[in-house]
């Protein structure tokens, strides 16, 4: 049986300094130029008056409840749920009671909206060029070359990921091309963002929001939401847990775990 000879690229191992890290040290400058730059254009939070604070804080305790209802016992669960959802029913929490039922006002009439939405314009402009501009850059320099290979196995589907901008067939997908180098640096450079500008950086929130790792907490209290529905749908998912709690057979356990 004729064994199936192995692949050799000659590869100029200049390209690792003259296109890799250009490319690495360009991501991590702009980076650190767009947090700065998203802090320099971020406007004074506005303060919340007493009535949309307690209701945003309402809707984030039956939350709260939702996702930790296992580390409660069952009477102190059923406690909150029954609390909560007669609250959420009734409107008690609702910033504005007597326009319950109405359709959200428009957010384009509504100042307060406007700058919401202008803040979020903002973050989507400091993302979106820069990121332009260096995708062209290295589509007009580094087109087409394969800069590093990877040192473990991958199969053939990661080919077009990692091998975008070169149109070969039989090239091993652990080889890898500038364009992919890019791609990767844009959510793999978190770690780094987070060790010099902090965890809460505007680089690394970029990041997350392109790949939808982390849902965005101002959609839940935004522009045109209407607060009375989310009461309710939240009310109807706390009334529909099946309680269980990390406590039930724990002398069982504990008696278990002594006797082995």
């Amino acid at each position: 049986m004729a064994q199936v000879p192995v692949q050799t690229i000659h590869r100029d191992p200049q390209l690792f300094y003259w296109i890799l890290l250009p490319i690495t040290a360009v991501m991590i400058l702009t980076g650190v130029l767009r947090h700065y730059a998203t802090v320099l254009m971020a406007s004074a939070p506005k303060k919340l008056d007493q009535k949309t604070t307690r209701e945003q804080r309402a809707l984030l305790r039956g939350i709260n409840v939702r996702g930790n209802f296992h580390t409660l016992a069952k009477p102190s669960f059923d406690v909150r749920r029954d609390a909560l959802t007669t609250a959420y029913e009734s409107g008690a929490y609702l910033k504005s009671p007597e326009n319950r039922g109405q359709a959200p006002p428009n957010p384009l009439s509504d100042p307060s909206s406007m700058e919401g939405m202008m803040g979020m314009m903002k973050n989507q402009m400091a993302m979106i060029i820069p990121n332009t501009l260096i995708m062209s850059w290295i589509n007009a320099f580094f087109s087409g070359y394969v800069i590093m290979k990877l040192p473990f196995p991958l199969t053939i589907k990661f080919k077009s990921m990692l091998q975008a901008g070169v149109a070969t067939k039989d090239m091993d997908p652990r080889w890898m091309s500038s364009i992919s180098w890019y791609f990767l640096c844009i959510f793999g450079l978190q770690s780094v963002f987070n060790f010099l500008l902090g965890s809460d950086n505007a680089a690394s929130q970029m990041a997350q929001q392109m790949g939808g790792m982390a849902p965005n907490a101002g959609q839940m209290f935004g522009p045109g939401v209407d607060p009375d529905k989310q009461f309710l749908a939240e009310a109807e998912n706390l009334a529909v847990i099946e309680h269980y709690s990390v406590l039930d057979g724990v002398e069982q356990r504990l008696l278990e775990g002594i006797k082995v």
